[in-house]
């Protein structure tokens, strides 16, 4: 270890009440992107954040988009030849509601503590996404008054609209693709495999969307006059979806696999050592089996196998007691999980021609959506990769475990596509951290080791 990191890691202790009291000063600032009534909050969360890294000497300005702003500072390191790092975070909150089930305020942070984790903070963005980025922002903050310089240059992309949609960051990524793109992205918004072990997300699946409508009748028919003559649209959907996946829970649509890779057998290994419990992961939500392909790991349904998900479906009466009526039209909402590989739009014009296979005498599919993003895979032998997983071991004293995510994160997808950068995922949440519930919480551990890897992580990559 450097004895730069040294004096950055002994200053991140010296001050890490100060740090606290930044935190909490962000947490109390109810920046909901989703409601209206806050908005005015989003603009001071987005000026507070500008005004925390210009304190830093970053040159930092809050920027307008057509919905909420975003924020971009950059503070460049003095030394020569050293890499330019694009760290993104998000200022915005999901709704708090229900209210009534907060054991306390939800913008009023405080500390507790927890049978399971120790002290933990407690507040709306807690774990996602400010105690993360503040992480990162405190790493900075140590290497700047412990050595005056940071050890690589870093620009911090920070979005107000990360929690309902992002619908101002395309735009912006293209108007702002110069000054957003340099030698790699480091984003913080994941986890750590628990709450003792560190993490690297390594691939995250992708995405494709489409609604589907079958209309028969050309109006709601009564089903005693055309009961057994007319067809129903219900139940012209539910023959498509039936054959949607078989016995073994494969999915049916031609060529659906045709471009997922097999998991390497050392990936596999790899996975089956973490320690997963399956029949808990289940249990908690009470179900007692995995539902995806047999003879596939829960682990590897859910990071290395696609879906096709229906996500919502309708159609005919809904009110209450009963309508003796056929309905002229049904629709359903479908959500595909991509891996690497896999076209969204191919799997789209699969799906979309297996439904018209499908249709019975008289129904007829209109589809919607269309929209998807690939999914993204990150090379683990890479130097950032390889010097990021050393510096997690050191802070962490054990490995990082080099996990899949079977969600989506659009923003990463973006900064390949349309910047032509790599991106590293080091997060610091846990799965009990209830983000988008009542009582988010984010452990004081993961916080304070959290920005102590940071400071690691820095020095790694400046070498």
């Amino acid at each position: 270890m450097s004895q730069d990191v040294i004096v950055a890691l002994a200053n991140l202790a010296a001050n890490r009440e100060s740090a606290l009291t930044r935190l909490f000063e962000l947490l109390r600032i109810p920046s909901i992107s989703t409601d209206p009534a806050s908005f005015a909050e989003c603009e001071r969360a987005a000026a507070w954040c500008a005004g925390d890294l210009s304190s830093m000497g970053y040159a930092a300005s809050v920027r307008k988009t057509a919905g909420r702003p975003m924020v971009v500072g950059t503070r460049r390191t003095k030394q020569a030849n050293r890499p330019h790092v694009l760290f993104y975070g998000h200022y915005d909150v999901q709704p708090v509601d229900p209210l009534a089930l907060w054991t306390s305020p939800p913008f009023e942070p405080r500390l507790a503590d927890d049978k399971a984790n120790g002290q933990i903070i407690v507040a709306r963005g807690a774990s996602d996404d400010k105690g993360q980025l503040m992480t990162f922002l405190e790493a900075c903050r140590a290497w700047i008054a412990a050595t005056g310089d940071l050890p690589v240059s870093v620009t911090v992309l920070l979005e107000g609209e990360e929690e309902s949609g992002s619908p101002s960051l395309e735009s912006f990524l293209k108007a702002n693709a110069k000054e957003l793109t340099h030698d790699l992205a480091l984003v913080c918004d994941t986890g750590q495999w628990d709450r003792t072990t560190p993490a690297i997300t390594t691939m995250l699946r992708g995405n494709a969307f489409s609604e589907i409508t079958i209309k028969g009748p050309s109006r709601d028919l009564h089903s005693g006059i055309y009961g057994g003559a007319a067809l129903n649209p219900i139940r012209a959907l539910a023959h498509v979806l039936a054959g949607l996946h078989d016995s073994k829970g494969r999915v049916q649509i031609p060529g659906f696999y045709d471009d997922v890779m097999q998991l390497p057998s050392a990936q596999r290994e790899q996975w089956e050592a973490l320690g997963f419990d399956a029949p808990k992961f289940l249990g908690d939500v009470g179900l007692t089996e995995g539902a995806g392909e047999a003879g596939r790991s829960v682990l590897e349904m859910l990071w290395a196998r696609p879906t096709a998900e229906v996500n919502g479906i309708w159609g005919g009466y809904q009110g209450p007691g009963s309508k003796t009526v056929i309905p002229s039209e049904a629709a359903a909402k479908l959500t595909f999980r991509l891996v690497a590989n896999q076209d969204p739009d191919k799997i789209i014009k699969g799906f979309e021609a297996f439904v018209t296979s499908r249709l019975l005498p008289d129904a007829k599919a209109t589809f919607k959506g269309g929209r998807g993003s690939p999914a993204t895979k990150f090379d683990t032998g890479s130097k950032p990769f390889v010097a990021t997983a050393k510096a997690l071991q050191d802070e962490w004293g054990k490995s990082a475990a080099m996990i899949g995510c079977g969600g989506s994160i659009p923003i990463v997808g973006h900064f390949k596509s349309m910047l032509g950068m790599d991106s590293l995922l080091i997060g610091f949440a846990l799965e009990d951290d209830r983000i988008h519930s009542p009582n988010e919480k984010y452990n004081l551990s993961s916080f304070e080791g959290g920005a102590r890897s940071w400071v690691r992580i820095l020095g790694a990559l400046a070498g």
